[in-house]
């Protein structure tokens, strides 16, 4: 869910964030408005690609790469953040910096209770716009009321809001299944996160230098938390991934650095994905010659292959400028499992609950087999058969989505 609310104290706000917001594309314009009645309007072109990723799928379209790589259903996906605040001001932000920065905890909490209801609330609102509008096919619609899935990778380090392992009871005790993304900056806290479904790190260079250039860290130490991070990620048993962010000229050029990075955390995954141009902004010298091309970013994951053990090119989101790199322990018998089975993670994770954290688990413990579509090199290129395409009339550039 990619809507703000209850944080006003951390940003200005105007008068205009409390009237109906109308989104809309090249058929139909959707009012929005959230059950606070508040859009921060910075957030508005993010609200906008949340809105179209659910409203694609809700009309047979399509879904993003999550689909693709895991199975995630983008219409019963709901994207969060319990912390605005983030330790980094990295330069592909697409927030711009607007939002608050700090090396700990500093503002006033909202609970976790609070929190989640909140996010499951303005989902279903989201959701609701949709009704009636043309081509919305009412299965999905319906199964859109009950979210499986939650992102919290919407902004900011939800790893610093303090009762994050309480959010994440809360979201497997509704079945919904976790996707927590880290910047690396607070080794503790990944130490001491609870299991989720799938635990990001991102990966946005691979020497202090390039780390300093990109990521724009606040700690002084910044390099010794990251490799930490890493670390401590590799003591995880539950699913992790590398993200990294191609940056053209900026952080495709060390391979050989960036291997040694994946020996420091041994990711079950890595997703190398193209940098998304978020437009101009004093706060970031990015344009769009820094956004590379699919064949460029095929070309990096290949060659980053070579240089790694026990990994290979898995799957491919043409659409989304993303490739999937998985190691070799979720190919069995020559096949894909980069997809993941939520009713038996939500079974082992009540275990761990209900064990006190003594009947651990694995990440292949609830793999599942990926769909020939979906593996790297099929003729769809990481597009869903069963999903119907549309072409634009004018060639989209897919150079960085």
């Amino acid at each position: 869910m990619k809507l703000m609310y209850n944080y006003q104290e951390l940003y200005e706000t105007t008068s205009e964030e409390e009237d109906d917001i109308i989104v809309g594309d090249d058929d139909t314009d959707i009012k929005l408005q959230t059950s606070s009645g508040v859009v921060d309007l910075e957030d508005l072109g993010k609200v906008m690609k949340t809105m179209k990723k659910a409203k694609s799928m809700l009309r047979g379209r399509g879904g993003c790469y999550k689909h693709t790589f895991y199975g995630i259903e983008s219409h019963r996906c709901m994207e969060t953040t319990p912390s605005l605040a983030c330790a980094n001001k990295c330069v592909f932000c697409w927030r711009h910096h607007t939002n608050p920065v700090g090396t700990e905890w500093r503002w006033k909490m909202d609970d976790a209770e609070m929190i989640f209801q909140g996010a499951l609330n303005n989902h279903l609102n989201m959701i609701k716009q949709f009704r009636g509008v043309p081509g919305i096919q009412l299965e999905k619609y319906a199964e859109a009321q009950q979210p499986q899935h939650c992102a919290l990778s919407l902004v900011g380090e939800p790893i610093m809001y303090p009762e994050i392992n309480r959010f994440i009871e809360l979201l497997h005790d509704k079945g919904i299944s976790s996707f927590m993304v880290t910047n690396a900056q607070f080794p503790d806290a990944i130490k001491n996160l609870s299991p989720v479904t799938q635990l990001y790190v991102s990966v946005d260079a691979s020497t202090k230098d390039s780390l300093k250039k990109i990521d724009r860290p606040l700690f002084r130490d910044f390099w010794d938390r990251f490799i930490e991070s890493l670390k401590e990620l590799a003591n995880k048993q539950q699913r992790t991934v590398y993200r990294l962010t191609l940056v053209k000229s900026w952080n495709t050029e060390e391979l050989e650095n960036y291997a040694k990075l994946v020996s420091f955390g041994k990711p079950d995954f890595i997703e190398i994905k193209g940098v998304t141009y978020c437009g101009e902004s004093k706060a970031s010298s990015l344009t769009m010659e820094n956004v590379p091309w699919h064949h460029e970013v095929i070309k990096f994951v290949q060659q980053l292959a070579d240089q790694l053990e026990n990994y290979e090119i898995a799957s491919e989101h043409e659409h989304s400028n993303c490739l999937l790199l998985a190691n070799t322990k979720f190919k069995v018998n020559g096949e894909w499992h980069t997809w993941i089975d939520y009713p038996k993670f939500h079974q082992l994770v009540k275990k761990y609950k209900e064990s006190n954290g003594n009947m651990t688990f694995s990440a292949v413990e609830y793999m599942s087999k990926t769909p020939n579509w979906a593996v790297f090199g099929a003729d769809e290129r990481g597009f869903d058969p069963k999903e119907t395409r549309f072409f634009r009339k004018k060639q989209k550039d897919i150079s960085g989505c």
